[in-house]
């Protein structure tokens, strides 16, 4: 819904409306309250569903490329769902495929056994 256009509509109207009210309230501390205090409870709301949007789009972008390595042959199937490991387990091989992409196009590395020890789980 934060993402439409009714969104926006309401949150203009209520601008709007606070805007007009203000010479009835005679801009006062409790009409410019009302407008502040409303704010931040909507921005405060709002980093939640950014939060949960991200979340399942980057969720489904994971599962897209899971399935690009799954159908893909020869490519590495322990690469699935690598997202689950922690930043730790994700070095040596992040330093693994820069090695091997050095090895490929023929600069600096030989080898790609310099990195640390690859995760079991991902062997």
């Amino acid at each position: 819904m934060t993402g439409h256009t009714t969104a926006f509509v309401w949150a203009l109207l209520l601008v709007v409306g606070w805007t007009l009210s203000g010479p009835v309230f005679h801009y006062s501390d409790t009409w410019q309250l009302f407008i502040n205090t409303v704010t931040n409870l909507v921005t405060f709301l709002m980093v939640f569903l950014i939060q949960r949007s991200q979340n399942k789009d980057t969720m489904a972008l994971q599962l897209k490329v899971n399935e690009l390595i799954a159908a893909q042959k020869g490519a590495h199937n322990s690469l699935i769902a690598i997202e689950q490991l922690s930043e730790e387990e994700l070095k040596p091989l992040h330093c693994r495929f820069i090695r091997l992409a050095e090895v490929a196009n023929g600069r600096g590395a030989t080898s790609i056994d310099t990195c640390r020890t690859i995760p079991a789980r991902m062997r």
